[in-house]
């Protein structure tokens, strides 16, 4: 799975747990998108979640 390129955030392992108590493997993904972002005058692809894209976007303004 992808990683952001900013923060790190990657994929995390759990369980899920039924009401009896039976536990499942389970992946919380993060939400990350392929975006263009113009860094020191020059244009780059990077990868970001949607948390670091917000803070991207804000800086930006």
């Amino acid at each position: 799975m992808a990683k952001c390129d900013l923060c790190g955030k990657g994929p995390q392992f759990g369980h899920n747990v039924s009401h009896s108590k039976r536990r499942t493997n389970r992946l919380w993904a993060p939400n990350i998108q392929n975006v263009t972002v113009e860094i020191d005058g020059a244009l780059r692809r990077l990868r970001l979640c949607t948390r670091c894209l917000r803070t991207v976007t804000k800086l930006n303004r």
